[in-house]
């Protein structure tokens, strides 16, 4: 490979003269090998660079290997924003770099990986890929394998940096950083693409979307998290390959959904799932709602929900996912709990938690949901019938209950998307802001709720009953 870059005047013509990247979506290397952009070019700022993975790709290259920093983290340090995870690539197997870092595991089998520690950084390390086509034909699909359909179901065919480069999914993802003559390194006119603003897909997007259908759910995401526009090939599959995403694990679509609508572009995102209607790929139920909205403010709560959560993240505060997916899930939830009231004429609490059990269900048939998040979930639900009841000592009784905070964060979200909630919200708003003594007399003030009905006490069946023979 020739490392040498060429004066910047040749660099330039090269750049946006003659090997301007074509309308069409299949991209091919440059026939003199990368494109190669300087450090005057790409002025990526090396304070900037992760020190674990600069260390990874320098140990790697000093044992013999190549050590590229490559993906998303080059493509955000070219665009002045940074990283949140730095990956590095090289021609290594994962069990020759295995040897080489003390502190390592290998994960993975569909696709091998070696995640290497230095402290409180992880760096993710990958061998290069390349096409199933050049698997040995002798060989029983071991290290790569694909269904009847187009979808990898094994990806550890090995190969160069070239091959790599081109069974990455889009041309911005496919830029290398080599921490020995700092160079981006430039397969696929990515570094053009970027400067464009556009999202194109390597190879034929039919055919790379057939084999990781999870690729439509990056394409949408990047598009609103760079504010790129995707390229017409790469975005007509988009509308008619969704429902290939039902033959992905729904433990890989929860960890997508996470990425999607916690990365802090949570709203863009939407519209973006709405336009190329894969919601309905990864929230069936909210998406039936959203369709059909019953006079109920679907969208905007669903609206509300994640722009507070881009907005905590950009404060830098925490979010769960059990409080985005119990906004998402509002609606549904609400709806089969009416129909249980009205076909089994279940009372509300028992309502409700059937409900719970039964649009959670469905939902994780297609993401799934971690216990530690779905119960969290039913008590946010489960507050909201709660919260109403406030009197005497029910409201200082609520506020110590673990969910309250998210509970109360929700039925505001609700009041503000208009439901009306008759300013239950404002109510407990102002009940927070007071001193114990107001309180008191606030919890007084509330309007009472009928009176329960009084319990009967069970008698033991061994024991009669004393007669009064007074």
């Amino acid at each position: 490979m020739d490392k040498n870059s060429s004066p910047i005047g040749s660099f330039i013509r090269k750049l946006f003269g003659r090997n301007r990247q074509p309308s069409a979506s299949k991209a091919s290397p440059p026939k003199s090998g990368p494109l190669l952009i300087s450090e005057e070019i790409h002025r990526i700022p090396r304070r900037l660079l992760n020190d674990a993975a600069m260390k990874t790709a320098y140990h790697l290259q000093d044992e013999g290997y190549e050590g590229y920093l490559v993906g998303g983290c080059i493509r955000d340090l070219l665009m002045d924003k940074h990283p949140k995870d730095f990956d590095v690539a090289t021609n290594a197997t994962p069990e020759q770099a295995h040897a080489i870092f003390r502190r390592s595991r290998l994960i993975g089998r569909r696709f091998k990986l070696l995640h290497v520690r230095f402290g409180r950084d992880m760096i993710e390390v990958a061998t290069f890929r390349a096409s199933h086509d050049s698997q040995p034909k002798n060989e029983d699909g071991e290290h790569g394998r694909q269904n009847d359909s187009g979808m990898i179901v094994r990806d550890n065919v090995y190969g160069t940096i070239e091959e790599d480069a081109l069974r990455r999914d889009f041309t911005v993802n496919a830029l290398y950083y080599c921490p020995k003559d700092h160079c981006v390194y430039d397969f696929t006119n990515g570094f053009n693409d970027l400067q464009n603003r556009t999202l194109r897909m390597i190879g034929d997007p039919d055919s790379r979307y057939r084999e990781d259908p999870v690729r439509m759910l990056r394409a949408a995401r990047f598009a609103a998290k760079l504010g790129f526009t995707i390229e017409p090939a790469t975005e007509a599959p988009l509308y008619e390959l969704g429902y290939l995403l039902k033959d992905i694990a729904p433990a890989r679509l929860f960890d997508e959904v996470l990425k999607i609508f916690q990365s802090g572009h949570g709203i863009e995102s939407f519209h973006q799932f709405r336009k190329y209607g894969l919601l309905e790929h990864v929230f069936r139920q909210t998406a039936e709602c959203l369709d059909d909205p019953q006079g109920e403010p679907v969208e905007q709560l669903i609206l509300n929900a994640l722009q507070n959560t881009d907005r905590r993240l950009q404060q830098n505060k925490s979010v769960t996912p059990a409080f985005l997916f119990a906004a998402l899930l509002w609606y549904p939830m609400q709806r089969r709990m009416a129909q249980l009231q009205k076909n089994e004429a279940m009372h509300t609490v028992p309502a409700m938690h059937e409900a719970a059990n039964q649009v959670i269900a469905q939902q994780i048939r297609q993401t799934a949901i971690p216990r530690r998040f779905s119960t969290p979930i039913r008590e946010i639900w489960e507050l909201q019938f709660r919260l109403p009841r406030r009197q005497g000592k029910r409201a200082s009784r609520l506020m110590e209950h673990p969910r309250f905070r998210a509970a109360y964060d929700l039925l505001m979200l609700r009041e503000n998307s208009g439901e009306n909630l008759e300013g239950l919200g404002k109510w407990w708003t102002d009940y927070q802001a007071q001193n114990p003594q107001i309180r008191s007399h606030m919890s007084r003030d509330v309007p009472k709720d009928e009176a329960p009905k009084r319990r009967r006490r069970r008698r033991s069946p061994s024991k009669k009953p004393e007669q009064n023979n007074g």
